[in-house]
């Protein structure tokens, strides 16, 4: 190789030299000044935990059921030839409800009223005969064996007097089940047999309608074992435990009953015993069928610890929530939940009264986050619902979790910035290495 080709190379080797050093200055003062950003707190709901002084109550699910419920059927056979009443309608006790043609019982009546006359008229004559029989048989007018006979057709004439009066009786009977009444007072169904229809009896009689009464009404639940055993120890003290009632529409629990029956066993293969309790239906409301919410004291009022449901977590079988201290930083704290007592959750063990909790936004943090904490109330976070026609819902002005900005929006930004600005820097620097 000649010097002057020698001393090219070496040149151009210093330049790409200088160049891949003035190239790695710049990035790494660019890798100097992209420094990792600390994490900014997440906003999140934070409520003081409450003490109040409640009574715990015991929740159960049950439905309304009627008192009596009667299905009509035919006691004769025949034609149906009237229905008396509307579909749902309120009817009275003896109120008629439909007709079956009477008009062959009506003739069988008139058949068995001339047989019971037919049969007075025979033992008039066979008593009157017995009479003079007895005369003769005194003078030894007549045998013996003919006084016998007359007294025997005395006794047959009384005897067939007895079953014509009776055959009389069971043809007014069936004559009078011509016209089919209610049997109890209520509200009656739709008319499942309608006029022209000709219905039978015995096991195949059809059902004409089915009638139930209004009020009182029942309504039955299943109780469990441990609450059966209370409230049957309160009951041998003499101690009446009230029943509120609350339909499916019901915020609330707006009627009151009483325990009007319990089962005699136990249902071992639920662990629950049938309960039935009255209650009054005024209004007509109640229908039987309906679902019921039952609700019965546990026991005398107690101070308790309240939280809402929304701050409790889930970790595998274990309930938690976040506790928040002075430096608004996050840790785990197990709880030991109770019963719902007016929207708020009873707390037997894990929390104290005035104790600070994440009660929304608990699934964007964990345990050891900062956080920049809203404070709410817990009576705030309860949602009323509002059972009136057109009514909307009352809900309380809680910060949602959409709402909260996006804790890893500034992150992205300033990786952005340090990226552009090196691209920048080695567009600018490959012209100078090509030169």
């Amino acid at each position: 190789m000649s010097l002057s080709k020698r001393t090219l190379a070496i040149s151009v080797a210093a330049v790409l030299g200088a160049a891949a050093v003035g190239t790695y200055g710049l990035v790494s003062s660019a890798g100097a000044s992209q420094q990792p950003a600390a994490p900014a707190a997440t906003p999140v709901d934070v409520a003081p935990v409450i003490a109040r002084n409640v009574a715990e109550w015991d929740e159960f699910s049950g439905r309304i059921e009627a008192v009596e419920r009667v299905e009509v059927r035919p006691l004769v056979g025949g034609t149906v030839t009237a229905v008396h009443f509307k579909d749902g309608s309120i009817v009275k006790k003896g109120d008629p409800l439909f007709t079956i043609d009477p008009r062959p019982y009506a003739a069988e009546v008139a058949r068995t009223q001339a047989a019971l006359t037919a049969a007075r008229s025979r033992v008039a004559y066979a008593t009157s005969e017995l009479d003079r029989a007895q005369k003769l048989v005194a003078d030894n007018a007549i045998a013996r064996r003919e006084f016998e006979e007359k007294e025997n057709a005395a006794r047959e004439a009384q005897a067939n007097l007895q079953g014509a009066a009776a055959a009389l009786d069971a043809a007014k009977l069936n004559l009078e089940y011509t016209h089919i009444v209610a049997p109890v007072a209520g509200r009656v169904s739709r008319a499942e047999i309608t006029v022209g229809n000709v219905v039978a009896t015995g096991g195949a009689a059809p059902v004409l309608t089915t009638l139930v009464s209004v009020s009182p009404m029942y309504v039955a639940f299943d109780a469990d074992e441990q609450s059966y055993l209370r409230y049957s120890a309160k009951a041998a003290q003499g101690t009446k435990t009230p029943v509120y009632i609350g339909l499916a529409n019901e915020d609330g629990y707006t009627r009151e009953g009483a325990i009007q029956s319990v089962d005699n066993r136990l249902d071992v293969r639920s662990g629950t015993i049938r309960v039935r309790a009255t209650l009054d239906n005024a209004d007509g409301r109640l229908t039987p069928g309906l679902y019921a919410r039952v609700r019965m004291s546990s026991g005398a009022p107690h101070d308790a610890i309240l939280i809402s449901d929304k701050a409790v977590g889930t970790d595998q079988d274990k309930k938690f929530v976040l506790v928040v201290d002075a430096a608004n930083k996050t840790s785990y704290r197990a709880v030991a939940l109770g019963a719902s007592i007016d929207g708020l959750r009873v707390v037997k063990g894990g929390l104290k009264a005035g104790e600070r909790i994440v009660v929304g936004g608990i699934q964007r943090v964990r345990p050891g986050d900062a956080v920049a904490p809203n404070a709410v109330t817990m009576d705030s976070l309860l949602t009323k619902r509002v059972t009136l026609p057109g009514a909307q819902p009352e809900v309380p002005a809680v910060p949602t979790e959409a709402a909260a900005p996006a804790p890893s929006a500034p992150a992205a930004k300033a990786e952005t910035k340090p990226a552009n600005a090196k691209t920048a820097a080695n567009a600018q620097r490959l012209p100078a290495d090509r030169a």
